[in-house]
């Protein structure tokens, strides 16, 4: 984790989906000329692969003569033979400093590694945001292409049919315990890497009877390097600036994806995920509070059995804080109150058990070589602790093989066992001294648990808020392995009356705890800690955009049929002007588009946009693309809209999303005002990291002034900037600087929030007061505590918390003195590129530039 801070799925839809789906007024024309497969439409569209065989996993297969189709090569035995291409030298890479490994040096490795014996496979299991491989290398002892099919039989078998795995020998003889080792995930916390190439190295020479038997009945996977990337430039972020360890249930970034589809493909029983730096080494299980929706007794038993081994054999080393500076290792369940957390479902080991696995860790390394330490100490002090690192890392990783070759009958029948509860619908264990013998310490604030509901239903029709949303959202659920179905008729469920074409999610199925963790609302943990390690709601049911309905009881019966991706949901009008909602990132997308091919459209009241019937053609192309609706109107609209250029003061989250909505923009910071920006390149300013206005120069807030370009500010920086610039007449107040998470807001409507959802995220929030003349509040925070889900307590004054907050505005607008539109957000709606359903409003913003 590091520091704190306060595939294709399917070429396209089952036949009987395309049947299902609401029919266009007019075809869509499909897009002649492409060469090749398309990637999985995202909400109905094609413009983003959603998929989650990255195409290197392809092209790999076609190297080694295996197949992948989805995820990696399935059918082939091991060895699997794959010749890497090898990067050029690149002698900038970060790692060369510490004695480490660079990322060009890893392909000639796996290569000659490959050819030490029968034992060593390597695949590419996709590519990072930077276009570098990633190597998944899987150590065991041989298997034909026949033996390998078996095992993937017993793999599918342990998932599919839990209930007859469980009492199936051939398993119990023969299945071969998946483990996955994931290291370098933080690109500046370097040694697993270097750690995992030493221990495939020895179990490829290893003639023991241990290490013999541990490959006779166990797959060792290891990631070799998550992200290549930050490996190479020394920084935690990927080329995109996203930290990959708070992606996973997004799934916004390319390395993330790749993960995700090795733990669907490989299923692994236990696994490691390979971090720096803390002293003593950290060794995971966590502190309070536990992932609701966890089978938490299975998992706390072998978490933290195989914990207590990999302590052992890290302090074993000898290494001693005199002598060395290093600590004792600490496991945070048994050593800390809080703090430490798992309750999130955004890093790697967390969301691993939704996967099967029934132990999951993060492991970190005790000597910083990173950062502050990277640039002074000396060289030879920094080989000195990343050697210490590297050695920590093999023996926490050599203690997880030897738990997974002595405990390997009951690890891998508690991942059935997993996945029989699930698929059985039966409630959760609380976890106690009873469910978990042996582990000390257990008491009720280690108890968390949830109700599933019998269905998640995500309506078609009139009952649905967004098709666009709601097909992005069934494509992910899909993509993260949860089964869906589509309904051939009308059925009634939880008293109320659905569709033909609803999605329905049974929740008797295995992989039950990820769809609730993706479409649940979460809850309020305020007053269970005091303190999280990072945020606390993320309900993709409620942020996503689409209507989500939870039936917790009811009986279900439906006529239906699994889907493998969301059916198409683009439509334009035969005749006459049409229609776009921009109640959707897709929606601004495609209006962006449209904009730059210079098609004039104008936007009404309620901030739709209107398109000239003339541009038909272009817009069927764009339904096509995006999986939007433009529908028939008779509407004028009230202003023109125009392609907007955005100057972005802005985090690599919300520079992503900006990208994403098809905007135009152009980075700027306080550095980049004060040398001279050229204003004739930006219609508008969003401001939400990097730009104080009291820093400009007064030759810089002279341009800017004269600019008469827009502004939208976000956060406390955006709220400064207002402030200092003197825009709006609005005074920011900042509640809990730590609070986080899902909240009900209720929408003014219009140009902004017209068509909004009733929901947004909040990280550090704001809101308004003191609202001056022609200052609007565009959205208010819910009455009473607004907190759905997530961790908002008030200050030790009393002051900063949600009821403060309860009816104060939101987001506001207005306009400048210098005569330009301002708005304001108090929210986080472009968090890391998670609330989509919330992305529109800040496009909506930008263009009322």
């Amino acid at each position: 984790m590091g520091i704190p801070r306060p595939a294709l799925v399917a070429a396209a839809a089952l036949a009987g989906a395309l049947l299902l789906a609401p029919p266009p007024a007019t075809a869509v024309p499909g897009a002649p000329g492409r060469d090749g497969p398309q990637p999985v439409r995202e909400g109905g569209g094609r413009d983003t692969e959603v998929a989650k065989t990255p195409l290197p996993a392809a092209v790999n297969a076609l190297r080694t003569g295996t197949t992948a189709a989805p995820g990696l090569a399935k059918s082939g035995g091991y060895p699997r033979r794959t010749v890497l291409d090898v990067p050029p030298v690149n002698s900038a890479d970060k790692s060369i400093k510490l004695g480490l490994a660079p990322y060009h040096a890893l392909a000639p490795r796996l290569n000659a590694l490959q050819k030490l014996g029968d034992r060593v496979s390597v695949e590419v299991a996709g590519r990072s945001a930077g276009g570098h491989e990633l190597y998944l290398v899987t150590v065991t002892a041989p298997e034909s292409p026949g033996q390998a099919r078996e095992q993937e039989r017993m793999r599918e078998r342990i998932e599919n049919s839990p209930a007859a795995a469980a009492g199936d020998r051939r398993i119990k003889a023969s299945y071969k315990t998946p483990v996955f080792i994931n290291n370098n995930i933080h690109g500046n916390e370097w040694e697993g890497t270097d750690a995992a190439l030493r221990l495939v190295e020895q179990l490829a020479k290893a003639k023991d009877a241990p290490t013999r038997e541990l490959l006779s009945k166990s797959r060792i996977h290891l990631n070799v390097t998550a992200n290549p990337d930050g490996r190479i430039a020394g920084t935690r972020t990927n080329a995109n600036g996203f930290d990959l360890n708070r992606d996973f249930i997004t799934g916004s970034q390319p390395e993330a994806r790749a993960i995700r589809q090795i733990a669907i493909d490989k299923q692994p029983a236990l696994m490691l995920d390979l971090h720096g730096y803390v002293n003593g080494t950290l060794i995971e299980p966590t502190t309070p509070p536990h992932g609701e929706n966890y089978e938490y007794d299975l998992f706390l038993k072998n978490a933290y059995a195989n914990a207590l081994g990999m302590e052992k054999a890290v302090n074993g080393l000898g290494y001693t804080p005199a002598k060395d500076g290093v600590e004792p290792a600490v496991i945070p369940f048994r050593d800390q109150q809080e703090g430490w957390d798992d309750w999130p479902p955004i890093f790697t080991p967390q969301y691993m058990p939704f996967q099967g696995a029934v132990a999951a860790h993060t492991v970190e390394f005790p000597m910083t070589v990173n950062n502050e330490e990277y640039d002074s100490l000396p060289v030879a002090e920094l080989r000195r602790r990343a050697a210490i690192n590297t050695a920590i890392a093999g023996a926490a990783m050599r203690a997880t093989l030897d738990y997974t070759r002595t405990h390997r009958t009951s690890v891998i029948a508690d991942q059935i066992e997993t996945f029989r509860r699930a698929a059985a619908g039966e409630a959760q264990r609380p976890v106690s001294e009873k469910t978990v013998p042996g582990v000390p310490g257990i008491g009720p604030e280690d108890v968390y648990t949830t109700t599933f509901p019998r269905a998640y239903v995500i309506p078609a029709g009139r009952g649905q808020r967004s098709s666009t949303a709601a097909a992005r959202l069934v494509d992910h659920l899909l993509a993260n392995d949860v089964r869906v179905e589509r309904a051939l008729l009308p059925f009634r469920l939880g008293g109320r009356v659905y569709r033909a074409g609803s999605y329905v999610v049974d929740m008797h199925q295995p992989k039950r705890a990820v769809a609730n963790v993706i479409l649940d609302d979460g809850r309020d943990i305020s007053a269970k800690v005091s303190t999280m390690y990072d945020i606390s709601g993320w309900s993709l049911g409620r942020l996503w955009g689409a209507t989500v309905d939870k039936a917790v009881t009811g009986d279900l019966h439906v006529v239906g049929r699994p889907v493998h991706a969301a059916a198409p949901t683009g439509s334009v009008a035969p005749f006459g002007d049409l229609r776009l909602r921009l109640d959707d990132p897709k929606e601004i997308a495609a209006l962006n588009s449209l904009l730059a091919q210079g098609v004039s459209v104008r936007r009404t009241a309620d901030g739709s946009a209107i398109v000239p019937g003339s541009a038909r053609e272009r817009a069927a192309a764009l339904a096509d693309r995006f999986g939007v609706a433009f529908t028939a109107t008779k509407v004028r609209g009230v202003a023109p809209l125009k392609r907007t250029r955005v100057a972005a003061a802005v985090s690599a989250g919300e520079l992503f999303a900006l990208r994403e909505m098809g905007f135009e923009v152009l980075p700027v910071s306080t550095e980049a005002l004060n040398a001279g920006f050229d204003w004739s390149k930006a219609d508008v300013l969003y401001v939400s990291a990097g730009l104080a206005y009291g820093k400009l120069k007064p030759a810089a807030r002279d341009a800017l002034r004269k600019s008469g370009v827009g502004v939208v500010g976000l956060g406390s920086q955006g709220a400064a900037f207002n402030a200092d610039a003197g825009l709006l007449a609005a005074k920011a107040v900042a509640g809990n600087g730590d609070a986080n998470g899902v909240v009900r807001v209720t929408n003014a409507g219009g140009a902004i929030t017209g068509g909004a959802p009733a929901h947004a995220f909040v990280y550090s929030p704001l809101w308004f007061t003191g609202l001056g003349r022609g200052v609007r509040a565009d959205q208010s925070y819910g009455s009473g505590n607004p907190l759905v889900a997530g961790h908002w307590r008030a200050l030790e004054d009393g002051t900063g918390g949600p009821r403060d907050a309860a009816g104060r505005a939101s987001v506001v607008s207005g306009t400048s003195a210098w005569g330009a539109p301002v708005v304001l957000f108090g929210t986080e709606p472009l968090f890391r590129d998670h609330p989509k359903g919330v992305f529109a409003q800040v496009g909506r913003a930008l263009l009322t530039h």
